[in-house]
C-alpha cells in the first residue's frame, strides 16, 4: 500500500524555520509563494531581470530578487519554472550561489530525472508535487482546504531532507488533503504518461473526434459541443467526487449500459498499444529529447498546433456558446 502523509504526520515548525525561495511567479510560483507567505514561512520571490511578474509578486506583498541573490539568501530553495528553461536558470543563476547544506525542491521531476540538473552532493534534492494547477492550489488553501501533493527525496545530504518537504507541503496546504510518498522515477513518467494518454491528449481527441463525427453526420455543430465537450464538466465532477461507479450510479440507466457496451470499442487494445509506445518514449527519455530539441529550435512545431487548433471549428462554437452562457467564467 501507498505512504500518505497529513497534517498529524508533519513539523510545520520546520518550515517556518527556514528561508525559503521560490523560483518563477507563474502558475505554481505564485501559489507555492502566496499559501506558504500566508502560513507564517518567511518566503521570497526569484525572478529575472525586467521579468513581467515582479509587479505582481511586490503587489501581493512578496520581496521579490534576482535568482542569484535568491539562491544566496534562502536555505530552501523551489523551482517553479517551465521544464525546459530551468536547466538554464540552474546552471547560470543558481549553481554557482550554491551552498553545502541547502535544499532544492522541484514542483515535477523532469529535470532531475532526466538529468538535465545534477546537483552537487552537498544539498538535499527533494520534491513536492502538487497534483493541479496553481491557481487550484491558491483556490483550496484559501477556502480552508488543500490540494493532494506527492513528496520524493533523491538525494539527503543533511539526513532530514524528506522532513523538509513534508514540512513544505504543510506550507502550500497539501497536508490537509494527502501527500503521497513516491519517486522522482515515478513521479516524472505517469505525471507525463497522464498528460499525454488521458487528461490532455487522450480527452482532446476523443472530444474532437465525437464533435467531428456528429457534425460530419450532419447534426447541428451547437448539438455536438454541448454532447461531446460542454457535458465532459457533468461527467468529471462526478468522478472526482466519488470515481467510476460513481459516476455510473449517477447516471441514468441508458448511459451506463452505452459505457459498458461501446467503450471498449473506441478504446481498446488497439489504444492500450499506442499508450504502451507512449510510456516506452517517456521511460527511454525520447519524449524529453524531442521537446528539448523542438525549444531549441525555436519552437515551430508546437506553434503550428496552436495555430492549428484554434481554427478549429469546435473552438469557434464553443466561444460564441460559452457567449450566452454568463454563469460560466469564460477565458
Amino acid at each position: 500500500m501507498a505512504t500518505i502523509y497529513y497534517e498529524k504526520d508533519v513539523q510545520p515548525e520546520i518550515i517556518k524555520g527556514l528561508k525559503v525561495g521560490i523560483v518563477g511567479y507563474g502558475s505554481q510560483g505564485h501559489a507555492h509563494a502566496l499559501n506558504l507567505h500566508d502560513s507564517g514561512v518567511d518566503v521570497r520571490v526569484g525572478l529575472h531581470e525586467g521579468s513581467k511578474s515582479k509587479a505582481k509578486a511586490e503587489e501581493a506583498g512578496l520581496k521579490v530578487e534576482t535568482v542569484a541573490d535568491l539562491t544566496k539568501w534562502a536555505d530552501v530553495l523551489m523551482f517553479c519554472t517551465p521544464d525546459v528553461p530551468m536547466g538554464e536558470i540552474y546552471t547560470t543563476s543558481v549553481a554557482p550561489n550554491l551552498r553545502e547544506g541547502q535544499t532544492l525542491l522541484f514542483a515535477h521531476g523532469f529535470n532531475i530525472h532526466y538529468k538535465l540538473i545534477t546537483p552537487p552532493a552537498t544539498v538535499n534534492v527533494a520534491m513536492v508535487a502538487p497534483k493541479g494547477p496553481g491557481h487550484r492550489l491558491r483556490h483550496e488553501y484559501a477556502h480552508g482546504a488543500g490540494m493532494p501533493a506527492l513528496v520524493a527525496v533523491h538525494q539527503d545530504a543533511t539526513g532530514n531532507a524528506k522532513q523538509i518537504a513534508m514540512s513544505y507541503a504543510w506550507g502550500i496546504g497539501s497536508a490537509k488533503a494527502g501527500v503521497l510518498e513516491t519517486t522522482f522515477k515515478e513521479e516524472t513518467e505517469t505525471d507525463l504518461f497522464g498528460e499525454q494518454a488521458v487528461l490532455c491528449g487522450g480527452l482532446s481527441a476523443l472530444i474532437k473526434a465525437g464533435f467531428d463525427t456528429l457534425v460530419e453526420a450532419g447534426y447541428q455543430p451547437e448539438a455536438a459541443y454541448f454532447e461531446c465537450l460542454h457535458e465532459t464538466k457533468l461527467i468529471v465532477d462526478l468522478l472526482y467526487e466519488g470515481g467510476l461507479n460513481y459516476m455510473r450510479y449517477s447516471i441514468s440507466d441508458t448511459a451506463e449500459w452505452g459505457d459498458y457496451t461501446a467503450g471498449p470499442k473506441v478504446i481498446n487494445e488497439e489504444s492500450k498499444l499506442a499508450m504502451k509506445a507512449l510510456l516506452k518514449d517517456i521511460q527511454d527519455g525520447t519524449f524529453a529529447k524531442d521537446w528539448i530539441e523542438e525549444n531549441k529550435n525555436g519552437r515551430p512545431r508546437i506553434n503550428k498546433f496552436r495555430e492549428d487548433e484554434s481554427q478549429h471549428l469546435i473552438e469557434k462554437v464553443g466561444k460564441e456558446l460559452r457567449a450566452l452562457m454568463p454563469f460560466i467564467n469564460a477565458k
